[in-house]
């Protein structure tokens, strides 16, 4: 038992570079934050994701202390002992009805609108092995129809306000595994057309138009099959970032790639985003992050004060900040210099 714990700890730290029920019915997994004098002051050691939802409030997820959360006025943890079952966070995302949904390593968790604007952090849990076979989720996303969909280690689900149910892709052949398979699915979007995509981590990438699937691979011009993340951009371009390949921008008709030949310094890309001035922000493993303006490359390191080289997570909050997260905590862009956001913040 205690081989196999400390492979999952190290799985989980080697792939953390790039990865309703009120009872518990299995153990979580419990992965334990550094307490050292220079990381005591972080959020968390690990930031995978950050989100503001419709209230203005910060929620991040990290990797072995659950959930934190910023009100306006302090900040808050909950993991297992408070409610909210999962360790490690790995999506989040609002629907259109203003509920929080959150991926986690022991399955899915809601809080209701209601209960956030009361402060009422009540979770609903869906982590029984009746609803997904006891696999972790890597990725949630909220559709436009109000749909819930997440990626977990070998299947998609999909929530109707009723029920999860499967939502298989069409794999040539079948994925088996744990924790991390072919089919593990880290991200999950939407394009201006209301097709939902789906990464994979090593067929490349699926679009299902609401009817039919379409496969975008290396077979078609991807730059690698093995997707981390996926945007559309202000002009409905589809941007992939790659696990081994960097990133490939799709028009439509053809790609046009990204890559540590001609553009960023590794091509291992975690995250991609647009900001609102139609830059894309893209993370590189090392390097911290390229922001691209249609034209050339500024990247934001170390020497620019970001103290994360692998990031996990960058976002733009309603006032127009740029955050990135990793392994190193979590940081905001003021001016051309990223400074660190500590327990303390500031978060102003």
């Amino acid at each position: 038992m205690m081989v196999k714990a400390v492979y999952i700890l190290s799985l989980i730290t080697l792939l953390s570079s790039c990865a309703s029920f009120e009872n518990q019915a299995s153990s979580p997994i419990k992965i334990e934050e550094s307490t050292s004098p220079i990381q005591a002051e972080q959020i968390a050691d690990y930031i995978r994701t950050i989100f503001q939802d419709d209230q203005g409030n910060f929620w991040m997820g990290t990797n072995g202390l659950g959930l934190a959360h910023y009100n306006g006025e302090q900040l808050l943890y909950f993991s297992h002992e408070k409610g909210f079952y999962g360790n490690q966070v790995t999506g989040i995302c609002q629907d259109i009805r203003g509920n929080l949904w959150f991926a986690t390593d022991q399955g899915m968790v809601k809080l209701e609108r209601e209960k956030i604007k009361n402060e009422n952090y009540a979770f609903i849990n869906y982590s029984d092995p009746i609803y997904f076979e006891g696999q972790r989720f890597w990725s949630v996303f909220a559709d436009s129809r109000g749909m819930i969909w997440g990626g977990a280690e070998r299947n998609i689900y999909r929530f109707d306000g009723i029920d999860w149910s499967p939502f298989p892709l069409p794999f040539s052949n079948g994925i088996s595994g744990d924790f991390i398979t072919e089919g593990t699915t880290w991200c999950i979007a939407e394009d201006s057309q209301g097709s939902i995509w789906f990464s994979t981590n090593g067929k490349g990438a699926f679009k299902y138009d609401g009817k039919t699937f379409s496969q975008i691979s290396s077979k078609e011009g991807l730059c690698d099959d093995a997707v981390d993340v996926i945007i559309e951009d202000g002009n409905q371009n589809m941007w992939f970032g790659t696990r081994f390949g960097g990133v490939s921008k799709y028009d439509g008709t053809s790609f046009t790639h990204f890559t540590q030949r001609d553009s960023i310094g590794n091509n291992e890309v975690c995250d991609l985003f647009e900001d609102n001035k139609g830059n894309i922000w893209m993370s590189s493993e090392g390097y911290g992050v390229y922001c691209f303006n249609g034209f050339s490359f500024k990247n934001y390191r170390e020497e620019q004060g970001l103290g994360v080289r692998a990031v996990q997570c960058i976002y733009q909050d309603k006032n127009g900040s740029i955050y990135a997260g990793g392994g190193g905590g979590l940081y905001r862009l003021e001016g051309e210099r990223f400074i660190h956001i500590s327990k303390n913040g500031p978060w102003n």
